[in-house]
Formats: structure tokens, C-alpha cells, sequence
């Protein structure tokens, strides 16, 4: 379950562990019921060539070569779709082929 930080109207702050569709729970300070979730921190989402290749900074040689297959075509196809075939023929002579 996961850990939420709260304050209450009269200004404590606390912090409480609980499902996602869970009424917020009173102040375990004060008793207050009015209380506001507050954003601590924002979750970080990776796409792209930064997603899931190995784990971090320690990706192997092959496992980079295998993302940069994966990633190559949906980025051609971006690159196509806003420049146009000729350009990306012309300018994007990595993506057309292979890289070692």
C-alpha cells in the first residue's frame, strides 16, 4: 500500500499508509477529519532509449544494441511523419541501418 503525507487543518502534518480508494484518515495528532493529501514528489517515468536498458548506468553492450532496435523504427516513424520520407532518407542515415 502506499504511503501518503497529509495535513490537517490545524496544521500538523503526518504521514499514513493506505489502499488507493481509502478515505483519508483523521489527524493522529489533533483527531481533526479535515485533512488535505499533500504532493510530495512526483513519480518519474523513463521511455524512450532510457527505459529498461539493463538496470541503469550497468547495461551490457548487447542489451543497449537490443534497445536501440526496439527504439529505431518508433522513432523513424516520428521523424517520417513530421519531416517527411525524403529528409529522413537523406538526414537519418543511422536509423536506416544498424549500429555497432
Amino acid at each position: 500500500m502506499p504511503l501518503y503525507d497529509y495535513k490537517c487543518a490545524n496544521g500538523h502534518t503526518f504521514e499514513a499508509r493506505h489502499g488507493f480508494n481509502d478515505p483519508a484518515p483523521a489527524c493522529p495528532v489533533c483527531g481533526e477529519a479535515q485533512v488535505q493529501r499533500l504532493i510530495t514528489s512526483a513519480p518519474s517515468v523513463m521511455q524512450g532509449m532510457n527505459a529498461n536498458a539493463g538496470s541503469g548506468s550497468s547495461a551490457t553492450k548487447e542489451q543497449i544494441q537490443a534497445k536501440w532496435a526496439e527504439e529505431t523504427p518508433k522513432l523513424r516513424e516520428k521523424l517520417v511523419s513530421k519531416l517527411g520520407e525524403e529528409t529522413v532518407a537523406k538526414y537519418g542515415s543511422s536509423l536506416n541501418s544498424n549500429s555497432d
